[in-house]
């Protein structure tokens, strides 16, 4: 870890800072609650130290609709047993439609199939009004769960919005799934209802999916009903499922006006899945009231969203961001979805789509921003870019150089909002403030009411020191429960078996005497060096640096005799191979950077590295391949990306 303080790439202007929708509650909090905060540092302190004061405030402060009042916003304070605002019913659907804004369109959408749309807020309210009547008709009620094979298109959200106006359960896959990847899932909820598309297309191609539609149906015994989108092919044979009906005739023009059901605070909203790297994947359920709080928090305190604003984050339907893109409705935004290939036909296809779409606040992952820096992309000299004023960037620490590239390519104004949470709570843990400067490699802050901090194994907190990540005290939005845990021992096991009453998250984080944060990289893919943890991100940070490598994966390997083998696998770009000139720049690189112990015993080139549907380097089942599990064991194949690329490290011919 770095000790001089990184460069300041970018610092706030005083109109941004007044202007923000933190600093407005900041001011809120004067004139109502008679608090007076000086800095961030100051505001984060007492929100996570007055939790029920904090969550209270924003109740308040967000005007939350609740069909009846909380008796108490905090009860039980040690984790995982607490509840939120108990006793309060309320509807996460009904608080996106309170902050309609028909000045504004609802939705922007685009695909490689569909020029750029705008819907309207009518219209939305339309679409939602019928599918939610439709739902109704086939019996569908609170507590039912309806599950979607949907791509990232509008009708993903009018099928989310209208199952959650029920108190109905909704949960998704994206159409890139394998079949036996989604059954995993949605086994595990035995949904009533089913809605899927017959294929997509992606970079160019199409893809059918009414084979695996059929599987999914047979498969799911539970289901009662299926309503088919004939998005690939207009005239798919919808008589060729069973139970389904095609989604043109679920519509009804004379659908009664919208309304809401309202539900208890802790009922779930839905249910997302961890990655299923090497098993069936958690069934993650999360609480209308939780998200709601949080993401009311999040979007406008550390995204800073203001009203007719366009919000866009790449992603699909399986990822979380799918549904934390939806909560920018809470913040009177315009949402705008992609569906498609973010590097078809080339990297700029997003830029170009950003300024057709006027977006204001432009998200995606990290990966994204390091090919288009190193494809050398100018995304701010190739397209109209001033509307922008953030970029968000998640799923994978974003490295020092991307920050730098970021600023020199794409816009010397602008916000970059490195954040990092995940599918666990829905929402980021760490992420940008408006009132703080951004500075190369960290990410700004700890989010409000977010107890975060970095231990060691023994419980001891760390600061400007590599650590556990660990969250000791309750926040909204974590889990109500897992799926089929009755005893709530896997959810247990899943956070809290290491720190009694705290949740220990799996990554690795400094965090800063200024406040700020690094993020290292999964704690599960560590590199325990001869007793030295080294987190792979501290690696990947130097290789990406390295226009040669394309990808690269590292793992270290604990042998019985004590000794430890650290092989680095890297893809190389087209043009280059890897040779011993590149191997002693590589370790002469990583020594100066890091350290000696940073330095594999070995480089290997590698045809490809194998990643999650969701992107994530699957370091972990390597690991276990290269110490003799068998793969069947080691990873679900069909939870991958890329499962072939499995073949060069079970062979292990190098």
């Amino acid at each position: 870890m770095r000790k001089e303080i990184p460069p300041v790439l970018w610092t706030p202007s005083p109109s941004f800072r007044e202007n923000s929708r933190l600093a407005h509650y900041m001011n809120w909090l004067q004139e109502h609650k008679g608090l007076t905060f000086k800095d961030y540092a100051s505001i984060w302190k007492w929100s996570t130290e007055n939790l029920e004061a904090f969550w209270g405030s924003l109740w308040e402060y967000f005007s939350v609709k609740s069909y009846s009042p909380y008796s108490q916003v905090l009860k039980g304070d040690e984790m995982p047993g607490y509840e939120w605002f108990t006793g309060s019913t309320l509807n996460y659907a009904e608080h996106i439609f309170r902050a309609r804004n028909d000045a504004h369109p609802a939705i922007i959408f685009q695909s490689e199939r569909q020029s750029l749309i705008e819907i309207s807020w009518e219209e939305l309210a339309q679409q939602v009004a019928s599918m939610r009547a439709h739902l109704q008709s086939v019996g569908v009620k609170k507590g039912d769960r309806v599950v979607a094979f949907l791509p990232n298109i509008p009708e993903a959200t009018y099928a989310f919005l209208a199952t959650c106006s029920l108190g109905a359960i909704w949960s998704s896959c994206s159409p890139d799934f394998g079949a036996s990847s989604v059954l995993d899932r949605f086994r595990q909820i035995e949904p009533k209802v089913l809605i899927t598309v017959d294929g997509y297309q992606y970079g160019g191609k199409t893809f059918e999916k009414m084979e695996v539609v059929k599987e999914l149906v047979t498969e799911l015994p539970t289901l009662q009903h299926v309503i088919l989108l004939p998005y690939l092919n207009p005239d798919c044979a919808v008589r060729d499922i069973p139970k389904a009906v095609s989604w043109q005739d679920t519509f009804r023009a004379d659908a009664p006006e919208l309304s809401f059901e309202p539900v208890p605070f802790s009922h779930p909203i839905w249910v997302l899945y961890s990655s299923g790297t090497t098993g069936i994947p958690k069934a993650i359920t999360h609480s209308q009231g939780g998200v709601l709080m949080e993401h009311l928090k999040y979007l406008a305190f550390h995204n800073d969203v203001h009203p007719g604003e366009r919000f866009f984050w790449f992603s699909t339907t399986g990822w979380m961001m799918w549904n934390f893109v939806q909560a920018s409705f809470l913040a009177g935004a315009t949402i705008v979805l992609y569906d498609g290939n973010p590097g078809y036909p080339n990297l700029n296809v997003l830029w170009k789509f950003s300024e057709k779409a006027g977006i204001h606040h432009f998200g995606t992952s990290a990966p994204f921003l390091i090919a288009c820096m190193r494809q050398g992309l100018n995304p701010g000299k190739d397209n109209d870019l001033s509307v922008l004023r953030s970029i968000g960037s998640t799923g994978s620490p974003l490295p020092p150089d991307a920050f730098k590239w970021v600023y020199e390519a794409v816009k010397k104004d602008l916000w970059l909002c490195s954040m990092a949470g995940g599918t666990d709570v829905c929402t980021a843990f760490v992420g940008g403030c408006p009132l703080e400067p951004v500075v190369e490699g960290e990410i700004q802050c700890l989010g409000l009411g977010c107890a975060l901090e970095a231990w060691d194994e023994a419980g001891d907190k760390l600061v400007d020191e590599v650590g556990e990540m660990v969250i000791t005290r309750p926040m909204p939005s974590m889990p109500v429960f897992f799926w089929n845990d009755p005893k709530g021992e896997r959810y247990r096991s899943s956070y809290f078996e290491d720190y009694k009453g705290v949740w220990r998250h799996g990554d690795w984080v400094v965090v800063t005497s200024r406040g700020s944060l690094v993020m290292l990289g999964r704690s599960d893919a560590t590199l325990n060096r001869h007793g030295v943890r080294i987190g792979t991100a501290e690696i990947y940070r130097v290789i990406d640096t390295f226009p040669e490598i394309k990808d690269s994966l590292i793992v270290n390997i604990e042998q019985p005799n004590g000794d430890h083998f650290m092989p680095l696998f890297v893809v190389m770009n087209e043009g280059h191979e890897l040779n011993e000139d590149l191997v002693k720049r590589l370790s002469k690189e990583l020594r100066a950077q890091c350290s000696p112990r940073h330095v594999p015993d070995k480089v290997i080139p590698a045809p490809d590295i194998p990643y999650t549907i969701s992107g994530k380097k699957m370091e972990t089942p390597v690991k276990k391949i290269l110490m003799g599990i068998p793969v069947e064991k080691a990873a679900n194949v069909d939870s991958m990306r890329n499962p072939e690329a499995l073949v060069f490290f079970v062979i292990g011919d190098w």
